[in-house]
Formats: C-alpha cells, structure tokens, sequence
C-alpha cells in the first residue's frame, strides 16, 4: 500500500514551513489541464481521508484528509487553480505553497495512475 502522507499531516500535501527560493515564488499559477480519476481506481471514504485501489495495476493509496478533499474537487470539476486557492483559503496556507503542494500531489497521482488528463471537451 502506498501512502500519500505529509509532513504536517494535512492529507495528501506537505506544507513546506519556512522561506523559500526567489525561483520558485516567482513562479506564476499556471492552468493544467483538468483530470479525471481513472475508470480502474475505487475509492471508499474513512474518517482519516480515503482509500483507493487501483484495480488495474493491483495497488492501494491511503490519502490524508487534505487528498481526499483534492480528490473531492477535481470530482467537481475544479481546475488546478481553483483547488490550491480552496486549499489554501481552508487550512491557511500562503497560495503560492499550496499551488505547488497540489502540483506535486497531482504529479503524483497521475504517476501513479489514479488520474488521467482530460482536455476542456471532456476526451482523454
């Protein structure tokens, strides 16, 4: 089982604490485009966060509180942009960290097969 865990506990993100490069709060936000959980992924809701088995691949991925909520919007149709500003407005974290925590976490899914990219019409 692979669990996406952080370093302060807030699912499926870490919240880097503390200052950061010049380079990377720069960076402007920038629109990805929107995912879809895979047909192959099952999911069931705990009171910790989520549970997801991919069926295809054999795996299993425990999500904090924090990934399951991210998971909760991409459901909703929520881009990138607009998840980061949630996150960051629920658990008041600084836009620019949570825009870059739910870049990695997203990078992480779809490397994992969880996701799939899905372009504006709604095609894979």
């Amino acid at each position: 089982m692979i669990c996406f865990g952080t370093e302060i506990d807030l699912g499926g993100l870490r919240f880097r604490q503390g200052p950061q490069s010049a380079a990377e709060g720069n960076r402007e936000l920038t629109h990805h485009p929107m995912f879809r959980i895979s047909n192959d992924v099952r999911s069931t809701q705990t009171q910790d966060g989520s549970i997801l088995l991919d069926v295809h691949h054999g795996q299993m991925f425990c999500l904090n509180l924090v990934g399951s909520k991210i998971l909760e919007f991409l459901a909703r149709g929520y881009d990138e942009t607009r998840i980061a500003e949630e996150i960051s407005n629920s658990y008041g974290v600084a836009k620019d960290i949570a825009s870059c925590d739910v870049r990695e976490f997203l990078d992480a899914l779809c490397h994992h097969h969880i996701l799939q990219p899905q372009r504006p019409n709604g095609s894979i």
